[in-house]
């Protein structure tokens, strides 16, 4: 934290604009080595914190001549009122691999030291600037893939997961003092129908509890999009279907059935959240080496979807294979859909229900009433017919019909819902020990315990490693 860090802000490439930041109390004196004014020097201390200053950054020669690296914007922000909560200059310079690694080279050789990854937030985070919670937010912001992700991290840098948290925390503190008082000083603190209170109270908070728990699954999909696995027979029309849904031809479609051999991944847009698209190789038996591997990988990528596309080459009769898909799918959100009905239709609907109700059956999957619950839709890969029907049933499977976002919290990092759960579970212990009439002092050591919890959702009750760790995730130069 004594050092004087700095490192490129911006990506490294050919681009109009790039950043070199440098934080730390020795950040302006550094810079005013290699910044000058186009009237000639000026020390940048001398100038107000958050303006903006234009002119050149510059390079000592060996023969002692000074060379001119490049023109800049020189922003000067002074602590606390920085990103880091410390002295910081933001060296903003042409775009370029060249230009802005020999500006860093320059900053480097005047003192400062090349910042970690992530090293720039966790000082923001060391400082008291933000907590954990809003850090972890900043490095979702940048990988966000959705408008919807984009909203839901902005909602946590803005605080909703740290608000939430302290009110909580607040509410368990306040239980827990009472009852340490209460425990020191019976004389004046009485503990009589207290833990009728207390139950009332531990219900409310398992309750909240259990709400923020819930939008966990919810969150995942906002932040790592919806996986969806497409699947069928070779040549059905999985590779056309990836086509029309990136937009572009970003897998080979032939007539030849097994064309494609590896799996191939798309992140697709749909109306705000993402749709991480995979394309398999198609299901049937082979005696070549290659498909097999390929056929293989497809079953295990359909193991771990959110969603899997069954589509069904509906010009031709169902068969064996088809048999093995329906019971790989049997137990996943799947949407069916009978393609190439722009051409004559061996197998309806009518069919492919029967079909379906035969491989479930033999599953002991279907209903009481016999039936079996299924999403078929009608398409053409190739007139793209159908299209606008899957996605509106992907958003109707999803978000209820309408993708979209309040401002309510929505846990969506996984550290904090293991948080969560143990704070849950703490909880559970309170109001076990409730119900079993036990000594006071359990009830705060397990308030204190689920206290703790979401302390670590915060940062404030996590170690050096776990910060380290998380810190270490964060891209160059944030």
């Amino acid at each position: 934290m004594g050092d004087t860090i700095a490192a490129i802000a911006t990506a490294i490439s050919e681009s109009g604009i790039g950043i070199v930041r440098v934080s730390g109390d020795n950040a302006v004196q550094i810079v005013d080595k290699i910044y000058r004014t186009k009237a000639g020097k000026r020390a940048l201390s001398h100038f107000d914190s958050h303006t903006v200053h234009y002119g050149f950054i510059v390079d000592r020669e060996s023969g002692g001549k000074e060379e001119i690296l490049d023109e800049a914007l020189v922003v000067v922000m002074m602590a606390p009122r920085s990103y880091t909560a410390e002295d910081t200059v933001e060296i903003n310079c042409h775009g370029g691999a060249l230009v802005l690694q020999r500006v860093l080279e320059s900053v480097l050789k005047h003192g400062a030291r090349l910042a970690q990854p992530g090293e720039f937030t966790k000082r923001a985070f060391l400082n008291g600037r933000m907590d954990l919670s809003k850090a972890e937010a900043v490095m979702d912001i940048i990988h966000a893939k959705s408008r919807l992700a984009l909203q839901s991290s902005m909602n946590q840098l803005c605080g909703s997961v740290f608000d939430a948290m302290k009110e909580l925390r607040e509410e368990l503190l306040y239980e827990i003092a009472f009852i340490e008082s209460a425990l020191d000083d019976p004389e004046h603190i009485s503990l009589d129908g207290y833990p009728d209170k207390l139950r009332i109270k531990t219900e409310k908070i398992l309750e909240r509890l259990q709400k923020l728990l819930d939008t966990a699954e919810y969150g995942k999909i906002l932040k790592e999009g919806i996986r969806t696995v497409i699947v069928g027979k070779p040549n059905a029309g999985k590779s056309s279907l990836l086509n029309i849904l990136a937009g572009e031809d970003r897998a080979i479609v032939t007539d030849v059935a097994g064309t494609t051999r590896d799996a191939l991944e798309e992140t697709i847009r749909l109306d705000g959240v993402s749709l991480r698209v995979v394309d398999t190789a198609g299901i049937r038996s082979t005696e070549d080496i290659v498909e097999k591997i390929g056929v293989e990988k497809a079953r295990k990528y359909a193991l771990d979807a959110d969603l899997l596309i069954y589509i069904v080459d509906g010009s031709v009769p169902l068969d064996e294979s088809d048999d093995e898909i329906l019971r790989m799918i049997a137990k996943k959100k799947t949407i069916i859909l009978l393609n190439k009905s722009d051409l004559d239709m061996a197998v309806t609907e009518e069919i492919l229900k029967e079909k379906i109700k035969t491989v479930f059956k033999e599953m002991q999957l279907l209903s009481k009433e016999g039936e079996v619950e299924t999403v078929i839709i009608r398409t053409s890969t190739k007139e793209k017919v159908g299209i606008g029907a899957l996605e509106e049933k992907v958003k109707e499977m999803f978000f209820h019909g309408e993708v979209s976002f309040n401002d309510e919290v929505v846990i969506t990092n996984m550290r904090h819902k293991e948080a969560m759960q143990d704070a849950y579970e703490s909880m559970m212990q309170v109001k076990a020990s409730l119900e079993k009439g036990m000594p006071e002092d359990f009830y705060s050591i397990d308030l204190m315990s689920a206290y703790a919890s979401l302390g670590k959702i915060i940062g404030e009750e996590v170690g050096e490693d776990l910060v380290n760790e998380i810190f270490s995730k964060f891209c160059m130069g944030k």
